[in-house]
């Protein structure tokens, strides 16, 4: 599993110190009422839209706003992640962005699609066989001189994800429900941080898919558990374990995890692009299989923010899938 660190817990200050240092790089997404989900629902459906950020993904959030604190003279040989999904694309890019060099570590099945976006955006790429493989390598040459950015477990990743929960307050300053999927946990981490310092009584709800539910089984052990293999459809969820950063924010914010099947997030992707247009990928309609779930908690008075992460899924893998 990922190197245990040691730092604070994130704050609403980092938080909203991270939503002006990279607003000039990353686009505020739209929150937007689903009429067709509320009515499925029972209650008020809002969809936050990350799928039309940059790169596709909510990830370049906190790839900004960590690079962007790098110093000049702690640039070194320029940055070092690992990631078989979106953290690889978003670190290229804003790689790209900031003047840096980039080196990703992706498992060796990592999708084409991904491959390809993250050369795209100019990052060297390099194949390790396991993602716990592409963790240990990074934090290798994080000791020669390069810069990790870590795709969950460091605290100016998780503040500049969490700048996504600030603009949902701002949108919608009644709402009462955020459901978010979780990865490795700094998403949810960072956005549970800023909506429930700003409203206390608003609850946040974790999603995973079977297979890829490395933070469910850490509540029910009371600690980090490393899967001995991620075989969800939802890569981009494919963290190997939580951190025990991550899974303390969790126990702190989160009302509960609901584990759904692959089945049910891919009739969730085919219904929110038939209904809404949005073309999501498993990692984000797990949150309407979640909901459609957990609807017995929402009352038609209540606005339920479901969190659209991303929309990275190729033609290929969609039409196999879909």
């Amino acid at each position: 599993m990922p190197t245990r660190t040691t730092f604070e817990p994130v704050t609403l200050a980092d938080i909203a110190a991270a939503q002006v240092r990279i607003a000039p790089y990353v686009r505020r997404t739209p929150l937007t009422r689903s009429d067709t989900l509320s009515r499925r629902l029972g209650t008020n459906v809002y969809l936050k839209a990350e799928v039309f950020q940059k790169t596709g993904a909510f990830k370049v959030r906190g790839a900004f706003n960590k690079m962007l604190c790098i110093t000049d003279d702690a640039r070194g040989h320029g940055v070092v992640a690992m990631s078989g999904g979106n953290h690889a694309q978003a670190v290229a890019y804003a790689a790209r962005a900031l003047g840096m060099r980039a080196l990703i570590f992706m498992p060796k099945t990592t999708p084409a699609n991904y491959v390809e976006g993250t050369r795209g955006y100019g990052a060297e790429v390099s194949f390790v066989p396991t993602s716990l493989d592409g963790f240990a390598a990074m934090e290798d040459y994080a000791t020669k001189g390069w810069v990790a950015v870590h795709p969950f477990n460091d605290p100016l990743v998780m503040a500049g994800q969490g700048t996504a929960g600030l603009e949902i307050v701002e949108d919608l300053p009644h709402v009462t429900d955020v459901v978010v999927s979780i990865g490795g946990g700094g998403l949810i981490a960072g956005v549970a941080t800023a909506v429930k310092e700003r409203l206390p009584r608003a609850r946040i709800w974790g999603v995973e898919t079977e297979g890829a539910d490395c933070m469910a089984q850490a509540l029910a052990a009371n600690d980090v558990v490393t899967l001995r293999a991620v075989t969800s459809i939802a890569r981009t969820l494919g963290a190997p374990a939580a951190s025990p950063e991550t899974l303390a924010a969790v126990k702190r914010y989160v009302e509960s995890v609901t584990v759904v099947s692959d089945a049910d997030a891919i009739a969730a992707m085919r219904l929110l692009l038939e209904r809404t247009k949005m073309l999501v990928e498993p990692a984000g309609s797990c949150t309407l299989s979640a909901a459609e779930r957990l609807r017995d908690q929402f009352g038609p008075d209540d606005h339920v923010v479901l969190f659209l992460c991303g929309g990275n899924i190729s033609a290929e893998d969609f039409c196999r899938l879909g």
